[in-house]
């Protein structure tokens, strides 16, 4: 039994959002006759879903941080109609229009970052201000039209990765992107063992370690296959593949950096996070900074799929987003969350809203299966902490690329051993 709670990381609950994935998966690839698992119906899939995954991105932060943000679809949508005005009237490249885009989305989170952290105006209100705001926006900049966008730029959102070196019937991009995947899982766990061992902590079993390493390369190469062998023409996507990138560096920031650590803090406890030196302002003015640059990204994205930007783009993206960060695991009253835990929340989001597709439900009985899915998700995490239990998947990814200093879910609001000390030496 030890020895299984070390494969799980310490307790079998912790993947409790990754087995209801898997069971999403395997309930609609039975009920749909095996459509669910098929290479166009999963690239397909992450096409049409990145841009709400990588806005779950930045809305975990926020959250974790005590806020939230309900304006990202608006901005998203206000970036969009910008993006593609600039380049069909003045010209621009289309690599220009993506600084524009990512310039614009940082003055936006900077205005209402400042309102939010300097003027002290709650982010429910400053954001659903945004939502106007930028709705509007996007409204009377393109006078509620639809403006197409240059092929180039189209890539960003419906591109694929190309075919390099000699005809072998698969991507062979992919497929050596998918082996990186492995050796880099491979290499994380022998290098984690080491470590383990060289500190002089617990190491699993050596059958443990080989078990969790082929089932994660297993996951891995399958879906890798399934990319590589999609219609001629297809491959993994571009906006799955910067997805990817994002989420190692989010990952990276939020687990790893004095940053990612002070906005656990602020979200934890503010006040004991003011009194260890934290700069909760500044924190504060980040987070929602952050987020509307991704929500600019995520409008690009969605415009490049789209080939054009419309006066409805980004209708209701916060409440995907808000879903798939509470879905995977993060607090309502801030302080817990984790990037990887969100991105399969949203991944649960998706992979429901596409089984049930496939099995003809309609759009109403979509919503409504939604909806009790995440009051389901939230009543159970609520009810685990009422009983002095982890949340499920707020302990997803705890050790997944820890390091010594990286934050600890904690089930209450207080944030321990955030003194003075620990945080300004680290600082």
């Amino acid at each position: 039994m030890n020895a299984l709670k070390q494969l799980f990381g310490g307790n079998t609950r912790q993947f409790g959002m990754v087995f209801a994935l898997i069971a999403l998966i395997v309930i609609f690839q039975i009920a749909t006759g095996g459509l669910t698992l098929t290479p166009d119906n999963v690239i397909n899939l992450f096409n049409g879903n990145a841009y709400v995954l990588i806005l779950a991105i930045g809305m975990v932060l926020v959250i974790i941080a005590g806020h939230i943000d309900l304006s990202v679809g608006s901005i998203a949508a206000f970036v969009g109609i910008v993006v593609a005005m600039t380049m069909r009237d003045w010209g621009l490249p289309w690599y220009a229009g993506i600084l524009v885009g990512l310039l614009l989305g940082a003055l936006i989170g900077a205005w209402q970052g400042f309102w939010v952290a300097y003027v002290g105006i709650p982010a429910f209100i400053v954001t659903l201000a945004g939502m106007l705001i930028f709705r509007g926006a996007n409204q009377f900049v393109g006078k509620s039209n639809t403006v197409p966008v240059p092929k180039d730029f189209q890539y960003i959102g419906a591109g694929y990765l190309p075919e390099i070196g000699p005809d072998t019937g698969y991507n062979n991009l992919t497929l050596l992107i998918g082996l990186i995947v492995v050796a880099a899982i491979i290499w994380g766990e022998i290098r984690s063992r080491r470590n383990n061992a060289a500190l002089g902590a617990e190491v699993s079993p050596l059958w443990v370690s080989v078990l969790k390493l082929v089932l994660l390369s297993a996951a891995v190469l399958y879906a890798t296959y399934l990319f590589a062998t999609g219609r001629p023409g297809t491959s993994f996507p571009v906006p799955g593949l910067i997805l990817g990138v994002l989420v190692l560096i989010y990952g990276f920031i939020s687990s790893k950096t004095i940053v990612g650590r002070h906005v656990y803090a602020v979200g934890g406890n503010r006040h004991a996070a003011e009194l260890s030196g934290v700069q909760s302002k500044k924190v504060n003015f980040l987070v929602m900074m952050n987020m509307a640059v991704l929500a600019g990204l995520a409008g690009m994205i969605f415009v490049g799929r789209s080939n054009a930007s419309g006066p409805f783009d980004g209708v209701g993206w916060e409440l995907d987003a808000i879903a798939a960060v509470f879905i995977g695991g993060a607090a309502v009253s801030g302080g817990v969350g984790t990037v990887v835990g969100s991105v399969i929340g949203g991944l649960v989001v998706a992979v429901l809203n596409n089984g049930l597709q496939l099995l003809g439900v309609g759009a109403d009985l979509t919503q409504i299966i939604k909806g009790l899915f995440l009051l389901a998700a939230v009543a159970f995490d609520v009810y685990n902490k009422s009983q002095g239990k982890p949340s499920i998947t707020g302990l997803l990814t705890r050790n997944f690329g820890r390091g010594k200093n990286a934050p600890v879910e904690q089930t209450s609001e207080v944030v321990p051993n955030t003194t003075k000390e620990t945080i300004s030496t680290e600082a």
